[in-house]
């Protein structure tokens, strides 16, 4: 199939060609302009939405800032009224941990159970000084 590159008709008829696929040109440009104007439609939405969404999340930044700050205020507060009682309670908690303390002589505590055992020291040496061997230094020579 050859490829015509000469423009179609001669004269009269090449001119109304030509006219006939600017119409088209223009055809398609104008869908495509309406297009356009579609997706800038859709993307000012998507703007507008982004922009409501941030202006919900810094309000929510600033009321969690304002919570933040309120609890700092009552954790000080509840630490100091902590730390005033401990000083003015602390002897006596001391005296009555002491005074009501729960003892069990050695000879009454049982030692029978597999957790209370005696362990031997930890062998720490190399494993064939452990096991009374040594490392193959001449492996034609059997020991």
């Amino acid at each position: 199939m050859a490829l015509n590159l000469l423009p179609k008709g001669t004269g009269r008829r090449r001119a109304i060609d030509k006219v006939a696929e600017l119409r088209c040109d223009l055809t398609m440009a104008i869908s495509h302009l309406h297009a356009a104007g579609d997706q800038i439609a859709l993307l000012q939405q998507d703007l507008a939405e982004a922009r409501g969404r941030q202006a919900e999340a810094e309000e929510i930044v600033v009321q969690q800032g304002a919570t933040i700050d309120s609890l700092i205020e009552e954790r000080d507060h509840w630490r100091d009224q902590t730390l005033a009682l401990k000083a003015r309670f602390g002897p006596q908690l001391a005296a009555e941990a002491n005074a009501n303390r729960i003892t069990v002589p050695p000879m009454v505590r049982p030692v029978d159970g597999p957790e209370d055992e005696a362990t031997a020291p930890i062998d720490v040496r190399p494993l064939w000084d452990a096991l009374g061997i040594r490392p193959v230094t001449d492996p034609g020579r059997i020991a």
